[in-house]
C-alpha cells in the first residue's frame, strides 16, 4: 500500500470528524426511499428541496441495507464539492456532510468498503476509517480514475480519462486480483465513455457516453454480460431515459428496483432522477 499525502490524511480526517454531524430530520423524510413517492417508467427528480437542491447533485447511491443514501453535491456559493449522505433513523432520514469528495464516490455490495476512485475507506465501529490506495495496478499516473464501482463478486469497472476517455475492468480470478484491462470496441466506442456502474452479480454495467447516434450531451448505456462472458453491444436506454441534455452517473439501488441518475440541462445545475428498473430488464437479451 502506498503512503498517502498530507492532503489525503486531513481529507480523511474530515470525512471521520464530520460523519456524525448530523443535522434534524425533515418531517417528510420517512419510510423508505426517504419517503418519496414512486416512479413508474417516466423519470423523476429525486427528494426535490432535499437531495435535489439549487446545487449541483450528483452520483447518488444507498447502502444495501437501504438505510444510508449518499450523493455529492457542488455548493453554487464556494464551488466545493462534498460528500453528502441520509441516515435512517427509527424511520426517519437525517442529512448528514460527510467530508469532502474524493473521486466519484460509491459504495460496495459488502456495505463494508466506500470506494472513491483509486482510493477507497473501509467502515469502522466508529464511522468511516483514513482514506487507503487500492494498490499499485491502479495508482498509476498516467491512468485518470473518476469512478470505480465493483460487484459482489469482487470485479471492478472503472473509467480512465487520461487514456481517450475509456473503460477497463478488472476481476478476481482463482483468489487474485486481476490488472485492469481496457474493454472492447462494444463499449469503448464513440466520443468518451465514463462514470461506470457494474450490477452486483455481474450481468451488466451502465456508463455515459457521447456517441452521433446519442440523443443529446451526453447518455446511458447499457451491455450484458453474454453467456460466455463477453459483453454484448451497447444499448442505448432510450428517449425515456435519455434527453437533449446530460445523462451520468447511473446505478440501481440495492434492491433491484429503481435506477437513478443525473441529468443536467440548461436550467438547472444538475439533479437526481430515478425511474423504475424495468426500463433496463426491457432491454435484457433473451439468452435462452
Amino acid at each position: 500500500m502506498k503512503p498517502i499525502t498530507l492532503l489525503m490524511v486531513l481529507m480523511s480526517a474530515s470525512l471521520m470528524s464530520t460523519e456524525n454531524q448530523a443535522k434534524p430530520a425533515l418531517d417528510s423524510l420517512t419510510g423508505p426511499y426517504l419517503g418519496q413517492k414512486k416512479p413508474g417508467g417516466v423519470p423523476q427528480i429525486f427528494a426535490p428541496g432535499a437531495v435535489s437542491s439549487k446545487h449541483r447533485d450528483y452520483n447518488a447511491f444507498f447502502s444495501p441495507d437501504m438505510t444510508e443514501f449518499y450523493f455529492t453535491r457542488r455548493d453554487n456559493d464556494t464551488g466545493n464539492w462534498t460528500l453528502m449522505s441520509y441516515v435512517q433513523q427509527n424511520n426517519q432520514w437525517h442529512e448528514q456532510v460527510v467530508g469532502p469528495r474524493v473521486g466519484r464516490p460509491f459504495l460496495a455490495p459488502d456495505g463494508k468498503t466506500m470506494h472513491l476512485g483509486k482510493y477507497y475507506m473501509e467502515r469502522t465501529a466508529c464511522g468511516w476509517g483514513s482514506l487507503q490506495v487500492l494498490g499499485s495496478m491502479f495508482d498509476r499516473n498516467d491512468w485518470g480514475i473518476m469512478r470505480l464501482t465493483s460487484s459482489s463478486k469482487g470485479t471492478y469497472i472503472l473509467d480512465d480519462y487520461k487514456s481517450g476517455d475509456i473503460i477497463r475492468i478488472s476481476e478476481v480470478v482463482n483468489g487474485q486480483r486481476q490488472p485492469p484491462v481496457a474493454l472492447g470496441p462494444e463499449i469503448n466506442t464513440g466520443k468518451y465513455n465514463a462514470h461506470p456502474f457494474i450490477a452486483p452479480d455481474d450481468s451488466y454495467i451502465i456508463w455515459d457516453g457521447q456517441r452521433e447516434e446519442g440523443y443529446g450531451d451526453s447518455d446511458l448505456y447499457i451491455s450484458f454480460r453474454k453467456k460466455d462472458g463477453s459483453w454484448g453491444k451497447a444499448i442505448n436506454l432510450g428517449p425515456q431515459v435519455n434527453t437533449s441534455g446530460r445523462e451520468a452517473s447511473a446505478s440501481v439501488s440495492p434492491d433491484g428496483k429503481y435506477l437513478f441518475f443525473n441529468r443536467n440541462v440548461a436550467s438547472t445545475e444538475g439533479d437526481i432522477y430515478w425511474v423504475d428498473a424495468q426500463v433496463i430488464e426491457q432491454l435484457r437479451p433473451d439468452q435462452k
